[in-house]
């Protein structure tokens, strides 16, 4: 019985492990302000509470801001984060499964973050 349970379990993985990782439009890409494997596992903690110091405490953290992102991160070809399927933040997100609500309140474009950052 623990033998058939087992199989079974993997069956119903193997999808899962077998999955092939996104294929990203990173835009212009190059350095990240931090590691990438780290970026990978640690960014909704940045955006979280860069969020929670911006609007509770009034502190910006220029480095780790959404807007920054967005200006590396935006395709090239439609200045996106999130047009697309392919789109950087669209197609990781559809990958793992999680439900992306930055943009309800923040633009996804690159021309529109630029502008918003040297509005001040």
């Amino acid at each position: 019985m623990k033998k058939l349970f087992f199989s079974l379990l993997l069956c119903l993985c193997l999808p899962a492990w077998a999955a092939e990782a996104p294929k990203l439009d990173i835009g212009k890409g190059g350095q990240c302000v931090e590691d990438a494997q780290w970026m990978r596992k640690n960014h909704m903690h940045l955006l979280k509470h860069g969020r929670d110091d911006a609007v509770r405490k009034g502190l910006r953290d220029d480095k780790h801001s959404l807007k920054n992102c967005i200006e590396c991160h935006a395709s090239t070809k439609d200045d996106s984060a999130i047009a697309r399927d392919d789109s950087f933040c669209v197609s990781c997100h559809r990958y793992e499964a999680v439900k992306i609500d930055c943009f309800e309140c923040h633009s996804g474009k690159r021309k529109s973050a630029w502008l918003q950052r040297n509005a001040k």
